[in-house]
């Protein structure tokens, strides 16, 4: 980098720089003359520029006071005195990430865009929104908490809580494992912050007053508080100057400091048994136990390093030690979500644990993990072990990511924690030193067994059993109205009228017209005239072969993609099962465990999926493809190809001890993406007769999945069900590996040929005549609500519209964007309390759909979802809520990924007929939509039309007699 890359602004001093070779770049620090706040600037040449400004929160109770404050925060703020100037710009803007985060100990606001003048306008709301919020106390009631009557104007009904938080905390805390981490961190952390639910306990969040949120940002909201990390190929000097100018200058050093102590540490392990809600008649196999240890720094990076790579030695896969003995205990179905080292907190936590139990194991559950962990500390591990697992520490420190969040955004969010915690992120980002340390200390005989020994040695440890109690909800939501009948009964008529008149201005202010054109806005002159969409480079070969040549920073991805053959009806449901275990199983020679080992030591793993759509001009005529994927270093390409092919040609189904754990497991995580995932499982529901690739999705991905397993897992405890499904998973894999086959390398142009003849020499050309997947045509409809314990529902309506190839597809596409931002949001998040809502059209299965998350109502939402349509058909609207749709629309079109990951995607989408050409052409004719289509295809394909509903919601809900009522 040039000295122009590194200098900084007279207002900051520069404090140090460090270049990267093996992510290619150039983080410097700089410090705030005045405020003392760091900035860490992360240079490259990449165009997608990234900001995120974090602060360390430490809340001292459970009342959510951070969450709250981060919701309240972007309601509106000094220069843009809007009610929603975050929403506001997510529709004005091409970011390809906008966001705000509460973590256990700090807040973050990012944002991300590809466009200059786009970064520097969400850059300048970002400032004012986090450093001069206005927080109005109708804001904070809104997204916070309130009290209303059931019936707003009538003071004789009942009163409710409200609020999006305290709505979207009830949905987080009904899922077990969400419970199960506060109940772990609660007692391994006696005394500090993490003590606390940061983003607020339901029961707790009532107790939160306005002033305790001014307080908190008074003091938390500071630049003195703050560290600004940034990415990208803009100066820092140029962005020190932004930040100078728009706020940093109205600022002096904060003599108050925020801090977080060391934990004090028990003297002897503590043991615990807690309930946790859960809705069912049959409580039998529900209970978790976890075994938790509290550590040392994660500032320290070298520990961190240590503990991580013992920690993946432990748990990584089957072949690992302690996960081995969890995934095979009979003491529960399978190891818990919670296993591994937690390291964004001020101290790191080991914690292992088993779910699918029962309260009276738990003494043999910590039994058994004491003995495997004093097993390791007296005979240690294969060396081997330890040195595949740090080939995965260098691999993850060489891969270029960004198909999640931005390739910049992961690298600071992977490096936050330390700046927020006064650890080194630069250090965190520059592991290659550490490594090479690592790579001569794991040669030391005892490595393993001195650090294990310690494990075994630390008092502060602690047991936590949570069991399923079948009346909790019953009792906690009695409790809930007992509270609220105590207050109505306290409150003289002036104050009911008080809170009858708080309603009706909180709705005039949700109901106000602001002034938008107060915040700053990209328009469709500044969007890209084209899209950036990889190429395959041409190469003859003896195989079907395709290749990107992609800038992979030394790693290669390589995919044998086969034709779907034609399935039976339990073939179709068995292809996700099949999926997971053609490399979780042996392979040839080499057992379960010894595969994974190898696949550890040789790649930076492998997995396999199927894809089934519907044509770009006929939902109904789907085709399909089984993919199995994998990636590595160069250097162990060879491995790589042949682990692949050995996969394909050896993998063992004679292994049915095996196959059972993997069922349990996976029954296990779909019954715990219920509350985390309702929306999407609602919409999946609902759409389930659009299309036959949408009943697939229905049957192997949704609802219908998670019964399919339930079922699956019980028939196994039969050995004869276990040999009959071994059988079967043989015969669908004999007809996959029949199928015609070809092949996907992604890699820098350097290293192809030797790719290409290293595929050619393992691969011969095949023929085939299989016949291949089809499905028979469907359209119809659902009404369904699906029960489970949850305290708030997830709401989906679809109606049937058309493919992609349609004419109309693009008008209904905008169409989603133009509802949620112009009514959806205002009726359902603001007004109703949901956590989201939102709509949108699936030309894959020709459907429009509408959802609400983590929603307090039902009945009312699907009635809103109506209300949309006529909304827009009875008014007239403005080119600007247009354009704001179509700008949405594009820049989700328009976002980047990783180099791989577009490539990857690039060569999927020709696949299914979605090629370049037909992408640009669809993105060109979003670009042509008018308000008169828009109304057009509302009235066309939603207006009075019959629909399908779906619903997740409890038992408890009182619901019309035409719902079709599925237990899950």
């Amino acid at each position: 980098m040039t000295e122009a890359a590194i200098a900084a602004h007279p207002s900051f001093d520069f404090v140090r720089t460090e270049k990267i070779d093996s992510l290619g770049i150039e983080v410097s620090e700089y410090r705030h003359k005045k405020t003392e706040l760091t900035h860490y600037h992360i240079a490259s040449d990449h165009s997608e520029n990234v900001f995120l400004v974090g602060l360390r929160t430490v809340p001292e109770d459970s009342k959510g006071v951070a969450h709250i404050l981060e919701h309240t925060a972007l309601c509106g703020s000094e220069r843009f005195p809007v009610r929603d100037p975050f929403f506001m710009m997510t529709r004005r803007s091409l970011n390809t990430f906008m966001n705000a985060m509460t973590s256990s100990d700090w807040t973050s606001y990012p944002f991300a865009s590809q466009n200059r003048k786009d970064f520097f306008n969400l850059l300048n709301v970002y400032l004012d929104a986090v450093f001069f919020s206005r927080l109005d106390q109708l804001d904070f009631e809104q997204e916070g908490h309130r009290i209303e009557f059931s019936e707003p104007e009538n003071p004789e009904s009942d009163l409710e809580y409200k609020g999006v938080v305290f709505n979207e905390m009830k949905g987080a805390m009904s899922s077990p494992v969400s419970r199960l981490w506060q109940t772990v961190t609660k007692y391994l952390f006696p005394t500090t912050t993490y003590h606390h639910n940061s983003g607020g306990e339901p029961e707790s969040i009532p107790d939160l007053s306005y002033e305790e949120l001014l307080e908190f940002y008074r003091t938390h909201y500071h630049p003195s508080n703050a560290v600004i990390m940034t990415f990208g190929d803009i100066p820092a000097e140029e962005l020190q100057s932004y930040f100078e100018e728009k706020a940093l200058s109205r600022f002096e050093k904060l003599d108050e400091s925020i801090e977080i102590h060391d934990e004090k540490r028990y003297f002897s392990p503590l043991r615990i048994e807690e309930g946790y809600d859960l809705d069912q008649d049959d409580l039998s196999g529900k209970t978790h136990h976890v075994l938790a240890w509290l550590m040392g720094h994660s500032s320290d990076l070298e520990e961190q390093l240590k503990a991580h790579l013992v920690s993946r030695v432990l748990l990584d896969n089957s072949a690992s030690p302690l996960r081995h003995a969890l995934e095979s205990t009979e003491l529960g179905s399978a190891p818990s979500p919670l296993c591994g080292l937690e390291d964004s907190n001020r101290e790191m936590s080991f914690m292992c644990g088993i779910e699918g139990s029962e309260p009276e194991s738990a003494d043999a559950f910590e039994k058994l993990v004491l003995d495997v962990l004093e097993k390791v500390a007296s005979e240690g591990v294969p060396q081997s072990m330890l040195e595949a697992q740090l080939h995965q520490l260098e691999l993850q420190q060489r891969e270029i990511n960004g198909d999640g969040y931005p390739y910049g955004l992961s690298l600071i969010m992977s490096s936050l924690g330390a700046a927020v915690n006064d650890g080194d992120p630069i250090a965190l980002l520059n592991l290659d030193p550490v490594l090479d340390k690592l790579r001569e200390e794991i040669k030391q005989p005892d490595f393993v067994q001195k650090m294990v020994r310690e494990l075994l040695d630390n008092n502060h440890r602690v047991r936590v059993t949570l069991r399923p109690d079948g009346k909790l909800a019953e009792r906690r939501d009695a409790a809930e109205k007992e509270q609220l009948a105590k207050i109505k009964a306290s409150l003289n008529d002036q104050e009911k009228q008080q809170i009858i008149d708080r309603a009706v201005a909180l709705q005039e202010r949700q109901d106000q017209e602001d002034d938008e054109s107060i915040l700053p806005k990209v328009t469709l002159q500044d969007v890209p005239e084209d899209m950036n969409i990889p190429e395959p480079e041409q190469a003859q070969s003896s195989i079907p072969f395709t290749r990107y040549d992609r800038g992979t920073n030394g790693l290669v991805y390589q995919q044998v993609i086969m034709d779907l053959p034609a399935l039976t009806e339990q073939e179709s449901h068995l292809m996700p099962l099949y999926s997971s275990l053609l490399t979780e199983l042996g392979c040839g020679e080499r057992t379960y465990q010894e595969n994974q080992q190898y696949q550890t030591e040789v790649t930076g793993g492998i997995h396999a999926f199927s894809s089934v759509r519907g044509a770009p001009e006929d939902e109904q005529s789907v085709k399909g493809f089984f993919t199995l994927s994998g990636k590595a270093l160069v250097s162990k390409q060879h491995e790589l190809t042949a682990l692949l092919k050995e996969t394909v040609e050896k993998v063992r189904f004679d292994e049915t001890a095996r196959i059972k754990e993997v069922v349990s497991q996976i029954r296990t995580r779909k019954e715990q993406s219920i509350t985390g995932s309702g929306h999407a499982l609602a919409m999946m529901a609902a759409a389930a007769k659009m299309s036959p690739a949408a009943a697939l999705t229905q049957s192997t991905k949704g609802l219908e999945s998670i019964k399919f397993f339930k079922d699956l897992d019980d028939k196994l405890a039969a050995d004869s069900a276990l040999q009959e499904l071994s059988d079967q998973l043989v015969t669908l894999h004999e007809k996959i590996k029949q199928a015609p086959r070809q092949f996907l390398m992604v890699a820098e142009e350097e290293h192809q040929a030797d790719l290409q003849a290293e595929l050619e020499n393992n691969w011969k050309p095949t023929e085939s005549n299989t016949e291949l997947f089809s499905l028979p045509s469907l359209r119809g409809h659902v009404k369904q609500a699906w029960t489970t314990s949850t305290q708030v529902n997830f709401c989906a309506k679809v109606f049937p519209t058309v493919p992609v190839e349609h004419p109309d597809s693009a008008a209904l596409t905008i169409l989603g964007d133009f509802l949620r931002n112009g009514y959806l949001h205002r009726a359902i998040r603001e007004r109703g309390g949901a956590y989201g809502s939102g709509a949108g059209q699936d030309s894959a299965d020709a459907a429009f759909r509408f959802f609400s998350y983590r929603d307090p109502r039902l009945e009312e939402t699907l009635e809103d979802f109506d209300a949309s349509v006529k909304w827009l058909l009875d008014n007239d609207h403005d080119d600007q809520k247009l354009e704001e749709a179509i700008l949405g629309v594009v820049s989700s079109i328009d976002k980047p990924g990783s180099p791989a990951g577009e490539a990857k995607q690039a060569f999927h989408s020709i696949l299914f007929g979605r090629t370049p050409e037909q992408r640009k052409a669809f993105r060109s004719r979003v670009l042509q939509v008018t308000i008169d289509d828009l109304k057009r295809v509302a009235e066309t394909y939603l207006l009075n039309k019959e629909s399908s509903i779906a619903v997740v919601t409890s038992q408890a809900q009182t619901l019309n007699s035409d719902y079709e009522i599925i237990e899950i």
